[in-house]
C-alpha cells in the first residue's frame, strides 16, 4: 500500500488561516478584468430584437412586486386599525378587521407564488443561454483540449458552467427584484414614520431639542450603523469565499487524477504523488473552510443583533408618545412595524451580504475561465504561424 504524509485534521491552524484576506493591487486588477469579461458575454443575453421577452417578464415582475407593497401597506393599515379596535373594544370593528384579513392572505400568498415563477423563468432562461454561450465557446477549435497549455486556475471548467454560471446568473435577478422592493417600501414606509410619528421635543443639558421627523432621522442614523458596522465586518468575504471555491476545485481535480489512475486512464507510477496531492487538496479546503466560518461569525454577530433589536427600538422610539396619549395603541404598532420594514429595506446590504460575496466570486470565476479561453486563441494564432514558417523553411 502507497504511504503518504497525512495531516492531523484536530491540528493547529498556520498562523495566517485567520488572516484577512486583503485584495493586493494585482488582484484588483485581475477581479476588473474578470467583471469586463464578464459582463461583455453576459450582457448579450438582454440585448437586441430576441430580448423583448426578457424585458417583458422584468415588466411583469416590476408589477408583481408593486402588488407586494400594495398589499403590504394594507397589511400595515389593517395591523393600526385592529389594535386600535381592540383598545376601544369595539366588536364591530373588530369583525371588520377580521373579514379583512382573509382576503389580505390570500392576495399575498398569490403574489409570493407569482413571484417565485416569475424570478425563476428569468433565472432559468439566462443560466440557459449563458452556460450554451460558455459551452460553445469552450469546446469551438479543441479549446476544451488545450486549456491546460493556460496558466492560471481554471482547472475545472465543468465547475465553472454547472455551479459559477447558476450563481452568476440566479443571484443578479433575486438582487434586482429586492433592491426595487427595499427602494420601494422605503419610500412608502417612510411616509408612514413621517405622518404617524411627526416631531418630538425633549429637553437636554439645559437646552430644548426638536426633532420633526424623530422617527425617519431615527431609522435612518441605525440602518447607517447597522450598514456600516457590516462592512466594516465582511469587506474580506469575496475573497475568502473566491479562495474556499478555488480549494473545492482542487479537491475535486485531485479526485479525478486519482478516479483516472483507478480506470487505467493514467499511468501507475503516479499514484503516490497524485494521493498526496489529494490529502493536501483537503487539508487546503478545510483551512479555507475555518477562514470562512470565522469570517461568517462574525458577520452573523452583527446580523443577528440587528435582528432582535430592530423590532425593540421602533417600539421603544414610539412609546414616549404613546405614554403621553400623543399616539394610540394602533399607531404604536403601525409606526413599530413600519420603523421594522425601513430598517429592513435600508439594511439590505446587512442580510443579502454574504450571498453578494458569493456571487461576486463565482462571476469573477466565470469571466477568469473565459480570459484562460481567450488566451487560447493567441496560442492558435502562434501555433498557426510557426507551422506556416515550418512549411515554408521545407519548400526552400
Amino acid at each position: 500500500m502507497t504511504k503518504v504524509p497525512r495531516r492531523d485534521p484536530f491540528a493547529a491552524d498556520e498562523p495566517d488561516d485567520l488572516r484577512s484576506a486583503g485584495l493586493s493591487e494585482d488582484d484588483n486588477e485581475d477581479s476588473n478584468r474578470e467583471w469586463s469579461r464578464f459582463w461583455l458575454t453576459a450582457r448579450n443575453f438582454w440585448c437586441g430584437w430576441p430580448a423583448w421577452r426578457v424585458w417583458l417578464l422584468c415588466a411583469i415582475l416590476v408589477g408583481i412586486v408593486m402588488l407586494q407593497l400594495y398589499v403590504q401597506f394594507r397589511f400595515n393599515t389593517w395591523n393600526r386599525d385592529f389594535f386600535n379596535a381592540l383598545e376601544g373594544r369595539d366588536p364591530a370593528r373588530l369583525r371588520e378587521q377580521a373579514m379583512l384579513l382573509a382576503p389580505l392572505c390570500l392576495a399575498s400568498v398569490a403574489l409570493a407564488v407569482a413571484s417565485v415563477w416569475g424570478r425563476m423563468a428569468m433565472q432559468r432562461n439566462w443560466r440557459q443561454w449563458l452556460a450554451a454561450k460558455v459551452i460553445d465557446y469552450w469546446i469551438e477549435n479543441d479549446r476544451y483540449a488545450r486549456l491546460a497549455l493556460v496558466q492560471g486556475d481554471q482547472k475545472i471548467p465543468e465547475y465553472r458552467i454547472a455551479e459559477d454560471v447558476r450563481i452568476a446568473t440566479d443571484a443578479p435577478v433575486d438582487f434586482a427584484v429586492n433592491v426595487i422592493s427595499s427602494l420601494l417600501t422605503a419610500i412608502i414606509f417612510l411616509q408612514v414614520l413621517w405622518q404617524v410619528g411627526g416631531p418630538i421635543g425633549f429637553s437636554f443639558a439645559g437646552y430644548h431639542v426638536w426633532i420633526p421627523g424623530y422617527l425617519v432621522v431615527s431609522v435612518a442614523v441605525y440602518s447607517g450603523l447597522v450598514t456600516g458596522a457590516m462592512l466594516w465586518v465582511g469587506s474580506p468575504l469575496t475573497r475568502v469565499i473566491q479562495v474556499k471555491n478555488q480549494a473545492e476545485s482542487e479537491l475535486i481535480t485531485a479526485a479525478h487524477l486519482l478516479r483516472d489512475i483507478g480506470e487505467g486512464v493514467s499511468p501507475k507510477d503516479d499514484t503516490r504523488g497524485v494521493i498526496a496531492a489529494l490529502w493536501q487538496a483537503l487539508d487546503r479546503t478545510i483551512r479555507q473552510w475555518r477562514r470562512l466560518c470565522w469570517r461568517l461569525m462574525r458577520m452573523t454577530l452583527v446580523s443577528h443583533t440587528n435582528s432582535l433589536l430592530a423590532p425593540i427600538i421602533g417600539l421603544v422610539l414610539c412609546a414616549p408618545k404613546f405614554l403621553s396619549n400623543e399616539m394610540s395603541l394602533g399607531e404604536l404598532t403601525q409606526a413599530a412595524a413600519a420603523f421594522t420594514l425601513v430598517q429592513g429595506s435600508f439594511n439590505w446590504l446587512v442580510d443579502n451580504y454574504s450571498r453578494v460575496a458569493d456571487w461576486m466570486s463565482s462571476l469573477e470565476r466565470v469571466g477568469g475561465l473565459l480570459l484562460s479561453l481567450d488566451l487560447l486563441n493567441d496560442v492558435a494564432e502562434v501555433d498557426v504561424r510557426r507551422s506556416e514558417a515550418a512549411r515554408q523553411a521545407a519548400d526552400g
